[in-house]
């Protein structure tokens, strides 16, 4: 049975296009395994906390001296991983915000990252442990960067490649939705362009 997780991140919710060119993409997957296991954790400000001082010293902290705050900041973080250790595939949707992710997609990872659980120190550096799973990224951007005029402002994707490439996950496609504000026929441009994408992608096989 494939296993998908599904990660969406804008401030915009439902009208955004990330989200939507991406809940695309699930749907396809769902096409092709009807008896899939979907998994949606939509990152919003109120269900995505930042990162704390009282959740780092948690961590700390064997389980049993945690405060009963401290115990639900490490078990909601805890399902965050297991979510992921569970999937397959997973599937983010991420806008592009100043040039970068958004903050509720930063904690996120704040969150999954954790040494000894998604990572570990060794004496050659880091080792991600969350290998063999397959990774698609939606962005939406609203201007052009994939073609190498404004690569240098793209903190998007090389921060995502490295942070995932961290936590083991190597396995990585992305979608760009690009020219979302330069014009209207721009945008329709750049989603017909990532719609090609993903039916290039639905058409490769994927874990059953």
């Amino acid at each position: 049975m494939q296993r998908v997780l599904f990660v969406a991140s804008s401030a915009f919710g439902t009208a955004s296009q990330s989200r939507r060119i991406a809940a695309e993409l699930v749907e396809g997957m769902r096409r092709q395994h009807p008896n899939a296991l979907i998994t949606e954790r939509i990152l919003d400000p109120t269900t995505m906390p930042h990162v704390t001082g009282e959740y780092l010293a948690a961590l700390m902290k064997p389980a049993a001296e945690r405060d009963a705050a401290q115990s639900r900041a490490v078990a909601f973080a805890d399902q965050l991983i297991e979510e992921v250790e569970a999937a397959e595939t997973i599937v983010v949707a991420s806008p592009m915000y100043n040039f970068t992710v958004s903050s509720t997609l930063k904690a996120w990872l704040d969150h999954v990252a954790r040494a000894g659980r998604t990572f570990r120190y060794t004496d050659v550096g880091p080792v991600g442990l969350m290998r063999g799973k397959r990774v698609l990224v939606v962005t939406a951007r609203g201007g052009i960067y994939s073609d190498g005029r404004a690569v240098a402002a793209d903190f998007q994707e090389p921060y995502l490649r490295f942070m995932l490439g961290f936590l083991g996950l190597d396995d990585v496609t992305f979608v760009h939705v690009e020219g979302l504000k330069i014009s209207p026929a721009a945008a329709e441009e750049g989603l017909a362009r990532a719609r090609q994408a993903i039916a290039r992608l639905l058409a490769e096989p994927l874990a059953a």
